[in-house]
């Protein structure tokens, strides 16, 4: 079972993702939050696979407590928002996030979402992230990270990061690049130990604030 916490300041929205999550066979939300503060605790009382979570809350937003739960190990975080363009979630993607879907996102998107962090992976959806990220990042007049950094990678290595902040998944990557899925898999963990990322999202975040990838280029 993927244990889920639910955190969000509106309790109809809190009832919403319960009835789409509880349907589900393999899903049990274990806990409610209404701020980031309570979070924080259920996420450590309970220890849950993932918490979802939002952003703009009293108390404590969203970005301060994915910073403390991820810090933590306690939980993955996937952080839901009404707004694409927000400053609040690229700054949760950099303190841990494991990705970010819209409130309106279809149900069944959500659930797969869900699954998908659960199980290691982040969620990074090719338009609405890229979107976030030229905005908050690729519109900055120099890189944030000295580009040096991506030094240590194989020029194919190079080639499948460049494709990674592209919002790729592994099956495009592989055909873009005439190679197995599996073969790209590889590639891409080696590609985030090298780097010492977590997940896509933080390797996406990376290409950013590098320069490698720029609005224009994606």
């Amino acid at each position: 079972m993927i244990k889920v916490v639910v955190v969000d300041d509106q309790e109809l929205m809190r009832v919403g993702f319960r009835m789409v999550l509880g349907a589900q066979e393999d899903i049990d939300v274990v806990g409610e939050a209404g701020d980031g503060a309570q979070a924080i605790k259920l996420a450590e009382q309970l220890r849950p696979d993932v918490v979802l979570m939002d952003v703009r809350m009293p108390v404590l937003d969203g970005v301060e407590a994915t910073k403390a739960i991820v810090a933590a190990g306690t939980a993955r975080v996937l952080v839901m928002t009404t707004f694409d363009l927000d400053e609040y979630v690229y700054s949760a993607l950099q303190g841990g996030a494991s990705g970010f879907l819209l409130k309106d996102t279809q149900p069944s998107h959500l659930v797969s979402a869900l699954r998908a962090v659960a199980a290691g992976d982040a969620v990074v959806s090719p338009s609405v992230t890229r979107r976030l990220l030229d905005r908050f990042v690729g519109t900055a007049s120099s890189a944030m990270r000295d580009v040096a950094v991506l030094d240590v990678l194989t020029d194919r290595e190079r080639e499948v990061f460049v494709l990674i902040a592209k919002g790729m998944s592994n099956v495009e990557i592989a055909e873009s690049l005439f190679l197995s899925e599996a073969t790209v898999k590889t590639h891409v963990g080696r590609i985030l130990s090298k780097l010492e990322l977590r997940d896509r999202v933080q390797a996406v975040v990376l290409a950013y604030e590098t320069g490698l990838a720029r609005p224009g280029l994606t």
